[in-house]
């Protein structure tokens, strides 16, 4: 049997490490993976890979996944051919949408979808012929505040600085872990030993958290902060750097500072310290040593994103890297130059042009929030969502108040997903198009490479060829577009297939044609461990697509926020915050369908300080009742001086065990989702993003 090797990149988180795949000719035809390892030569990852990576090879032989599109009759599911159900989904929309209005039938697309280049390339090509403003993703449950941050300061939403990791000399994390993350809206492959080189220099590493995270325990200071309460921290270290007089100037033109340090003079490091459970000293201090350091960066993720001061911490994040010359600076913030650039390529983005028909949330990058997405469908009206198409998502397990969503999923007129399982949400769709699995297709990183924290870039082979009658996830959108167009009589353009259109990004792009690495797909065919395009350099000045070509440090919107932050009460004495946490073995809700990546420790509990536990007369490994205002679980304590007293803490993504799911080892796992514990009504006002840390709770014996 022929043994052959085969070099791309794993695509199942941001990290995107190199991957050589070891596949041997099977008598019939077909490849049988042999093994799965980190690529010593990918200059980018180094070798290193996570489980996540070696997971791969489950996917593809799992015997749960949908390998051919499904029809629901009653409860159980139905081959149908692909002709057949491109055409029942044009006419089952088609005709709701003449009864009840294009915004009747509502879209959502999850996180996977830009792991996976066809979907990026392609889904609009039938999504965009439904014209609806009923659109959502997992981005508001995730990472707004970044998006809408970077259209209101730089002027556009992918304009986003990234930490120059390699060569910093202080990194400030908030709310993140890369550690299990592999970094986050930071493309950072081999993160810890990048860390670890950073402490190696005589460089420092804080990290604030209220759970002492895999990064915070590898950290030279940690910080227990109050759930929800990052952005009085970040007022604190702000204020601090204007009064004490510790900035730095900087080379880009900014404009509105003045006006920043005014609206915020009342939240000085001493008023702050109650509200956040630091001490006022230990917050000067830390922006002393922040603004002492030859270049910093301050970094906040999933943590301070997913609150109810989401922008409001994003925008003084960006702030504090501003103030302190860190920003378009080496070893402080930059924007990567990709060879396909978004940025270039695409408008900066719009926000707040219509909102939400029942509760006035406003749009961003015509998304409404995900928040919103259950009372759509519940509330009766003009308008009433009434049909869903799902993309790559399980939103009954990522969003806030899932069992509402649930209800509300029930009560669908119809329902398609484009998925790869029967999950918790897909099980109420009425139709299910699986694409071909991750190894069986061509992809190509639009996304990360934007993130990265070096320029760089790899056009990634199929490693197994697709299977008879199989569809890649972009025919499926165009077989979709081409239907909808017969039964609704548009003219539908003519595209190309994706990797066309990564040539002609390329070709476009700082590296194409007009340059000395004359990129093309061709080009990266030729180089399978990917290229380096080198270290990132300043040059955002170039880059701001603001109206003023300046960058905005006082954009009205986040100051016309500061009434609602001084308003807000602190949390009363004795009442436990609820977070998240993330476990390097898991991505969301789909990763817990292979038994390498479940297998050990049990990781489903809910940490709480043993002071908590005592307090209330619980003891470590017992089962509890955790209640919210939406909801109430049972799931297994453990007792844990990880934990900040006060704050409970239990995973994204969990609760496989639902009615109707046919995804048999994530069915057997124990664990509740955290999201029937989340609030739909608790969000960050300003842009509409999920609030799903530092939810109140209560926590008493089973």
């Amino acid at each position: 049997m022929t043994k052959t090797l085969h070099h791309r990149a794993c695509h199942l988180c941001e990290a995107i490490c190199g991957l050589s795949i070891e596949t041997e000719d099977q008598a019939d035809g077909s490849r049988r993976i042999l093994s799965i390892k980190g690529d010593a030569q990918d200059s980018f990852s180094r070798g290193h890979i996570c489980p996540k990576a070696v997971a791969l090879q489950d996917i593809q032989n799992d015997p749960d996944r949908v390998r051919q599109p499904l029809r629901r009759a009653g409860n159980e599911w139905l081959p149908i051919g692909w002709d057949e159900a491109f055409a029942l989904v044009a006419e089952r929309l088609a005709d709701i949408q003449a009864r009840h209005g294009n915004n009747a039938v509502a879209v959502y697309q999850g996180n996977p979808s830009v792991h996976n280049y066809g979907l990026m390339t392609h889904s609009n090509y039938f999504l965009g012929l439904l014209k609806t403003r009923s659109r959502f993703s997992a981005t508001s449950v995730d990472q707004l505040p970044h998006h809408l941050i970077s259209q209101q300061m730089y002027g556009h939403g992918l304009l986003i600085p990234i930490p120059d990791i390699d060569h910093t000399g202080f990194m400030l994390i908030l709310g993140g872990n890369p550690l299990a993350s592999n970094g986050s809206i930071m493309t950072v492959p081999d993160v810890e030993k990048r860390l670890k080189a950073l402490q190696a220099r005589g460089g420092k590493l804080v990290v604030v958290d209220p759970r002492r995270s895999e990064t915070a325990a590898m950290a030279d200071q940690h910080l227990f902060v109050r759930p929800g309460q990052d952005a009085a921290l970040l007022f604190g270290l702000l204020n601090t750097l204007f009064e004490e007089g510790l900035g730095r100037t900087s080379h880009l033109e900014i404009e509105g500072l003045a006006r920043v340090r005014e609206a915020i003079a009342p939240f000085t490091a001493e008023a702050m310290a109650p509200r956040c459970g630091i001490p006022a000293e230990d917050i000067r201090q830390l922006a002393r040593d922040f603004a002492a350091a030859d270049s910093a960066v301050c970094y906040g993720r999933m943590g301070v994103s997913t609150q109810a001061f989401g922008s409001l911490c994003q925008w003084l994040i960006q702030l504090i890297n501003l103030v302190t010359g860190n920003v378009d600076r080496v070893g402080g913030v930059l924007c990567t130059e990709p060879a396909v650039d978004l940025v270039a390529a695409t408008s900066g983005g719009h926000f707040n042009r219509w909102q939400s028909r029942v509760s006035g949330l406003p749009e961003y990058g015509g998304e409404l929030p995900v928040a919103a997405l259950a009372e759509e469908m519940l509330t009766s009206g003009e308008g009433q969502v009434r049909a869903l198409v799902t993309v790559a998502g399980n939103p009954v397990l990522s969003t806030p108040n899932g069992r509402q969503l649930e209800r509300a999923l029930d009560g669908l007129e119809f329902m398609v997903s484009v998925d790869l399982y029967i999950n918790e949400t897909t099980r109420y769709a009425d139709l299910i198009l699986p694409p071909t699995a991750p190894l069986e297709h061509d992809h190509y990183d639009t996304t990360f490479n934007l993130f990265a924290v070096r320029n760089v870039t790899r056009f990634n082979e199929a490693v197994l060829a697709r299977p008879e009658g199989a569809l890649h996830d972009w025919e499926i959108f165009v077989g979709l577009a081409k239907a909808f167009a017969a039964k609704t009589g548009i003219e539908l353009k003519p595209t190309l297939a994706p990797d066309q259109m990564i040539d002609l990004g390329l070709r476009a792009g700082p590296y194409g044609d007009r340059s000395t690495h004359k990129l093309s797909v061709a080009r990266l065919r030729e180089h399978p461990h990917g290229l380096d395009l080198g270290a990132l350099k300043a040059n955002l000045g170039g880059r701001l697509k603001t109206a003023s070509g300046k960058v905005e440090a006082a954009p009205a919107l986040l100051l016309g926020d500061l009434e609602r932050f001084a308003a807000q009460p602190v949390p009363g004495e004795g009442e436990l915050m609820l977070i998240g946490r993330r476990h390097v073995r898991s991505n969301n809700s789909w990763m817990h369908n292979y038994h390498r990546l479940v297998k050990g420790k049990p990781r489903h509990q809910l940490l709480m300080h043993p002071r908590d536990l005592e307090a209330r007369g619980l003891v470590d490994g017992q089962r509890v009742r955790v209640r919210s205002r939406v909801g109430m679980i049972e799931v297994e304590v453990g007792a844990s001086d990880d934990m900040m007293p006060g704050v409970v803490s239990l995973p994204h993504g969990w609760g496989h065990a639902r009615p109707g799911v046919r995804m048999g080892i994530a069915s057997e796992q124990p664990g509740a989702s955290a999201n029937d514990l989340t609030d739909e009504r608790q969000l960050d006002a300003l842009s509409g993003n999920a609030a799903l840390n530092g939810v109140p709770v209560e926590v008493v014996a089973a």
